[in-house]
Parts: C-alpha cells; structure tokens; sequence
C-alpha cells in the first residue's frame, strides 16, 4: 500500500499525513533521538496503518518507538491511541492530566462525538477507539520534563483551545508542537507573504483570556519554529503569534456582534467565513472564493459551535 505523505525536517523531526479527509489537514511528527523514536500526535485509527508503514519503510522496529504524545484527547489528534500503542510494545503514552482517564477509559470521548456526529459518522471518521492500561500512561503535568533519548523535551499546559492540551518545546529544534493552540494553517493558503493563519474554536474548551496567556508562555520561549498540527512546520512565530491574536479577538467581537441575533449559527457562520476570506485576500492566498470556501468550510462549521458553546457560557455565569 502507498506510504503516507512525508516531509523530513531538520534536527530527527519529520511531518507525517495521517490521511484524514483530505490530503494536508492533519499530521502527526516522528521524532528521532539516537536508535529511538516518539510520536506527537496520532491521528485517528484509520491512521494508524499508514504510520506502521513508514516505520516499516524506515526500517524502524516497533520496539524503538518510546513515546507516543498527543496534544490533547480530540479525536483527530488522540483517537488512534489505543491502536497505536497495541502495536508498539516498548511504547508510553504522555498524556495532559486532564485527558489521561480519557485515554485510558475512552467511553465519554466516545459518548461526547457520538452526541455530535452521530455513532455511524464516528465510526467512519475515527475507527475503532481502544483503551490504554493505565500502566503505559505517563500524566505529563505543567513543566514535566521528559528525558528521550538525552532530548529534553518541556510539556507546558496550554489552554485556550482545550483545557486538556499540553505543547511540547524541543529544546533541540527550538520549536514547539502546538497540537491546535497556535491555530491552523493550511498549504493551500500559502502565499507571498507566507503562511495564513486563524484560530481554531473548536468546541468546547474555547477561552481567549487564557489563549493570549499560552501565547505569551511560547513566546517567552523565543521559539523558532511550531510545528502544527493542522498542518506541518512553520517558522516566523513572532508574526504569526500577532495574527493569531488578532484572530482570536476578531472571533470573540463576532461572537459577541451576533449573540442575540437571528439564525444565530447562520450568521455567525457566514461572518466567520467573510473575515477569513478577507484575510486570505489581503494575504495574496492563491485561492478563489469558491476554492477557499470549500477549503475551510468544516472549520467554519466547528468555529461558529465552539464559538456558540462560548457564548452560551458567557450568559450562563
């Protein structure tokens, strides 16, 4: 079978697809120290096979993989967990404390995108989600550091995006993996004036007051590079952390703008959208509105619930 699409970096750190939906949404990163391996991120189940195959193609054993570290429990980053891990015997699975217990009993992440999706749409998107032992679980706390391999690597507490999200700063590259909460940025996108970036407002977790404390705490860290999830390494992180901001404060002004209104969802739906393809413009994006559109229209989707689910918060307290 064809192998993943893969794209070796600098300093052992490669960019793996893991192949859902379409090609260039979501990746997973292969780390190497020495004769080790750790994964950040895993993708879904459906996933899983493919990373098998570049390990296989790399002539890595599944007994050098040490860690698998996913961001935080959704399911496009942390679903395949449990078959991952069945397939690696010598391999620990890093979790934010908040996401360990949903690794290690995954019914209520089941039960939570069932509520959403619908089981049958789950089952599609995800595949099967195994449990963990509790045994091979490693609660990564604010400021864990982990020795791999002589590659320190420094988990921090990252809300804003989820309360259960840790980053990963990797001393060795000077980047970060930032699972969601340094936003997405997709290829397509790129244009002569590098990458384009938003937020991600996926439901529920969405907290901008801490959102703006994460990016302050990356950085502080004087960062080179992150290496997103959605999708692959980027660099020029003091720009992008502005336009990040800025994006966020856009979408809690929106949010806000249209809270009352309406056909709430439509609207906010429809504002979201025309700001990014604002931005995309302004940005020189070489893609067409119709182009854009289709593109980005699951996130605009997953952005305008999260965003509701804010709102509603916010009148509740």
């Amino acid at each position: 079978m064809k192998l993943p699409e893969v794209t070796d970096y600098s300093h052992g750190i490669s960019c793996i697809d893991t192949e859902q939906v379409r090609p260039g949404l979501a990746c997973c990163y292969l780390l190497r120290s020495g004769d080790r391996y750790a994964f950040v991120e895993c993708g879904t189940s459906h996933s899983v096979p493919g990373l098998l195959r570049v390990l296989e193609h790399r002539g890595i054993a599944p007994e050098q993989v040490a860690y698998v570290m996913p961001t935080h429990v959704h399911l496009d980053h942390a679903g395949g967990a449990g078959l991952l891990m069945s397939r690696l015997p010598q391999a620990q699975l890093v979790m934010h404390p908040r996401g360990a217990r949903h690794m290690i009993d995954p019914s209520k992440l089941i039960e939570g995108a069932s509520a959403v999706y619908g089981p049958a749409a789950v089952a599609s998107m995800y595949g099967e989600i195994l449990p963990v032992p509790e045994s091979r679980v490693i609660v990564a706390d604010d400021n864990f550091k982990l020795d791999f391999g002589g590659r320190q690597l420094l988990f921090l507490d990252a809300p804003g995006h989820a309360r259960h999200h840790y980053a990963i700063w990797d001393a060795e590259s000077r980047g970060i993996f930032s699972g969601d909460v340094f936003g997405l940025s997709y290829r397509e996108t790129d244009g002569p004036q590098g990458p384009f970036l938003f937020p991600t407002t996926t439901p529920v977790q969405f907290e901008p007051e801490a959102w703006q404390r994460t990016l302050d705490r990356f950085l502080a860290l004087d960062p080179a590079w992150v290496y997103l999830t959605h999708y692959g390494r980027v660099g020029d992180v003091g720009r992008l952390a502005r336009v990040l901001r800025r994006g966020i404060a856009h979408y809690e002004r929106l949010a806000r703008h249209h809270a009352d209104a309406p056909h709430r969802h439509r609207k906010l739906k429809e504002a979201l959208t025309l700001h990014t393809l604002e931005e995309l413009r302004a940005m020189g994006a070489p893609l067409s509105e119709a182009q854009a559109r289709e593109l980005l229209a699951f996130d605009m989707e997953l952005n305008t619930q999260g965003l509701e689910v804010w709102l509603d918060r916010q009148k509740a307290a």
